[in-house]
């Protein structure tokens, strides 16, 4: 009878820990649901490709499902395009150009919604809104850097004796004038009497045709290198370069390899990895909603990039601005920030 007791009291004492056990086992959270919105679409090979990158790493890394959502530079396609967000998602990483005002009422009305948007500075109401915000002049100054060293050294190929380099942006925007500002800067630091031929697509990211053309006016002006800031459209400033046997500059990826020999750096911005940062802070629960988070060259954000199959540049040329570089971690070098002045004049 003892032994009989003795049992069934084991028996319940087994079962009561293993429900402790149960208990005390903390509840698995849901699958967070990540969405990208883009204004633009992706295939740009360049800043919205970098950022799709990330957001497949969140899935690979954190096992979340994600979804794109590309706009296609479609106004029509803004505010639906939120709406799908809202519904499906828990985070939602956006690129705003153009409907920033639809994207404050969104958040306003989606309290529960984490909202970042990536490369400018968006605040609604309620403070909700993250902000991701490069410092893009530091490396678009060291392009400058780039550009007017080379077209001094006529040791290189195809190299004139014109101080003279150019830019194509995709639109006359902060973040393009930014780039803008900072390049010519940079380029008159090596020497003031350096010319910047400037070219303005007019809003049209999409269309390498117009991309190459406005590089083959500049080449036609006497440029050796031009600095590509217009996103899809800026393919066909690297392939102006091929063409007429000159010098590009990448954006936003590595795009030194798309035409091997004719684009010896990249000014690089690191979307992918800065969703990828931000999304460990939600995943860890440090993220703090409503924050300006500044990613310039020390944090990661941007950078230049002579990584290539080809290089033409003169590794004196790649030591002083990677000893640029190094100063702008330090400190000891401060890239001015955009002002707002005109500089397309």
């Amino acid at each position: 009878m003892k032994k009989t007791v003795f049992l069934l009291l084991s028996i319940i004492l087994i079962a009561t820990a293993l429900v402790g056990c149960g208990k005390a086992t903390p509840t698995a959270e849901p699958v967070k649901k990540v969405v990208y919105l883009i204004n633009g679409a992706l295939g740009d090979n360049a800043f919205y490709d970098s950022g799709k990158a990330g957001i497949d790493n969140l899935a690979k890394t954190y096992g979340v499902e994600t979804r794109t959502i590309e706009c296609n530079f479609d106004a029509a396609k803004y505010e639906p395009s939120l709406q799908a967000a809202v519904d499906y998602a828990d985070v939602i990483f956006v690129i705003s150009y153009g409907f920033e005002d639809q994207l404050k009422t969104y958040a306003d009305n989606n309290p529960n919604k984490i909202f970042v948007n990536i490369d400018t500075v968006v605040e609604n109401s309620k403070k909700t809104i993250t902000s991701i915000d490069y410092l893009e002049e530091e490396s678009a100054y060291l392009a400058g850097v780039v550009g007017a060293m080379m077209t001094t050294d006529t040791s290189i190929a195809n190299i004139n004796a014109d101080k003279i380099i150019g830019v194509v942006g995709g639109d006359v925007d902060p973040v393009v004038s930014a780039f803008v500002f900072a390049y010519q800067n940079g380029a008159r630091s090596v020497d003031p009497e350096m010319q910047v031929l400037k070219k303005s697509l007019g809003g049209v990211w999409d269309d390498s045709a117009k991309g190459k053309q406005a590089a083959l006016q500049l080449y036609d002006q006497k440029a050796d290198v031009v600095f590509q800031v217009a996103a899809a459209a800026g393919i066909g400033v690297l392939q102006a370069a091929a063409e007429r046997q000159m010098y590009a500059i990448g954006v936003d990826t590595n795009q030194n390899d798309l035409e091997p020999g004719f684009v010896p750096a990249s000014d690089v911005k690191n979307v992918g990895q800065s969703i990828e940062n931000v999304y460990k802070t939600i995943a860890d629960g440090t993220f703090k909603p409503g924050e300006v988070l500044k990613y310039g060259i020390k944090q990661g954000g941007v950078d230049i990039d002579f990584k290539a199959s080809k290089q033409v540049l003169p590794q004196a040329t790649i030591d002083k601005v990677n000893q640029l570089r190094q100063q702008i971690i330090d400190g000891t070098l401060a890239v001015q920030m955009y002002d707002g002045t005109d500089v397309w004049k």
